[in-house]
């Protein structure tokens, strides 16, 4: 289900879950975006400076991930509070998703959790039916950038990629 490291791998089914969003606490999930791409970025804590480089280079991205009809999702174990404020100063429009509590559920299910108690910063990424498509592991201090969801999104079928024009 997973590599030596922990993080699940491409081809496994992605484990079901809803949790709390920021803005406004409703509960989201990979499956409600079934049929579509879907982009997990898990990610250590808000307010960190990698973590804010990261969360702001994906929203300067969006609009090529949406080009694609992916859905993207950050994820960390702070609070809906914390994202709400997080995402207000920095700009952020995606869902932030508080896996708070029970704290790192989620993300300990996807092999994303670290032992001092936060994320890994990770991302997966789920093609339309619900499996991994590709997954990756980062150094807490390293920003993985974008290339390698583009890429994955790339893969999975260009018929698939809506032209914004």
């Amino acid at each position: 289900m997973s590599d030596p490291n922990g993080l699940i791998t491409a081809g496994q089914v992605a484990p079901g879950f809803t949790l709390p969003a920021a803005p406004d606490g409703r509960e989201v999930g990979p499956g409600q975006f079934r049929g579509r791409p879907v982009v997990l970025a898990f990610y250590p804590a808000d307010w960190t400076p990698v973590c804010s480089d990261q969360m702001a280079l994906y929203q300067a991205a969006l609009p090529e991930l949406e080009r694609y009809g992916a859905e993207l999702l950050g994820i960390s174990v702070d609070s809906v509070d914390s994202h709400r404020a997080f995402a207000r100063s920095r700009g952020i429009r995606f869902p932030l998703l508080a896996d708070f509590e029970p704290k790192g559920e989620v993300s300990r299910r996807y092999g994303a959790y670290a032992p001092r108690g936060q994320s890994d910063r990770a991302l997966v990424v789920l093609d339309p039916d619900g499996r991994v498509a590709w997954s990756h592991l980062s150094p807490p201090e390293v920003n993985p950038g974008v290339d390698g969801i583009l890429d994955t999104l790339d893969r999975l079928g260009t018929d698939r990629r809506v032209d914004a024009r």
